[in-house]
């Protein structure tokens, strides 16, 4: 088994929203804003070869599905399709991929399932041979959004991926596509069935950490996003989930820290959890 970290495109988010109720004068420390109070966050995927035979996608990042005035908007920094030129690097198509993996339907998490804009084109899905492993109630949604969060959905995805005929919908730990060799669980802080996705490895695991914990300064509990459905629950979720990866070894995945990937958690004699051990890439690490 191997592990590519693959990078999609890339954004730039207002700093407030993406640090809640943490003051800027507290926040600009870790990740320095630019004129326009925006900092930089990566879209990045976790690529597995030879996960029980298969070759798995977790997360596809943004992509570049938005016409240029959304783009624009939303912060997309390349106007190409940055995840399949990452894949080539690695030596990969998505063609090869075997099953792809959703937290959520936000689009900064599942733009990248579908092909580049183009003028008069109705929105297409890419990874024509996987099966597309989604939670239910993450899938339900994206289905039925609240007005709060209505605009961080694909309005056309939920549709494209049931019509693919390739979609699971996930409710338990395991999945048919994956069966022992991927462990679920669910948080509802961020979004309502946000499903977090630990790959097994014997001595301690990795773990796609999604908008949990999109970062670094994020392990530290009391920090959440403004993004985030109930920070309060998201707090609570957070630290059970870090207490049972330190005690078992296992190893955070981060989808949007610009400069680290992977790293280990550690937690002071303060309580304070932190991270050491960190990389900034996987290119065809053993397990």
């Amino acid at each position: 088994m191997r592990f590519w970290s693959i990078l999609g495109n890339s954004q730039r988010l207002d700093g407030g929203a993406m640090f809640g109720n943490v003051p800027r004068g507290m926040w600009e420390k870790w990740i320095v804003p630019d004129a326009e109070n925006r900092i930089p966050l990566a879209c990045r995927a976790l690529l597995v070869q030879d996960l029980d035979g298969k070759t798995v996608l977790f997360e596809t990042g943004i992509g570049a599905f938005f016409e240029p005035k959304l783009r624009e908007r939303y912060g997309v920094v390349e106007d190409r399709h940055v995840l399949c030129d990452s894949l080539r690097a690695a030596g990969f198509s998505h063609d090869d991929v075997d099953v792809v993996v959703l937290s959520h339907l936000h689009f900064d998490h599942a733009g990248g399932l579908l092909a580049p804009w183009a003028a008069g084109q109705p929105p297409r899905l890419l990874f024509p041979k996987a099966k597309f492993v989604v939670g239910k109630r993450a899938f339900e949604r994206a289905v039925h959004p609240h007005p709060r969060d209505r605009a961080s959905f694909i309005a056309e995805l939920p549709e494209l991926l049931e019509k693919s005929s390739r979609l699971e919908l996930v409710e338990n730990a395991h999945s048919f596509a994956l069966g022992k060799s991927v462990r679920f669980t669910f948080s509802d802080g961020h979004t309502p069935g946000l499903m977090l996705a630990e790959v097994v490895v014997p001595g301690g695991g990795v773990v796609f950490c999604a908008d949990l914990i999109p970062g670094r300064p994020w392990v530290h509990l009391p920090v959440t996003m403004g993004y985030d459905r109930a920070p309060e629950l998201l707090i609570d979720e957070k630290r059970m989930f870090l207490e049972d990866k330190l005690a078992r070894g296992v190893r955070l995945f981060f989808t949007h820290d610009v400069q680290c990937a992977l790293a280990r958690v550690t937690r002071d004699e303060k309580g304070r959890f932190g991270t050491a051990d960190e990389l900034p890439e996987l290119a065809g690490s053993a397990a």
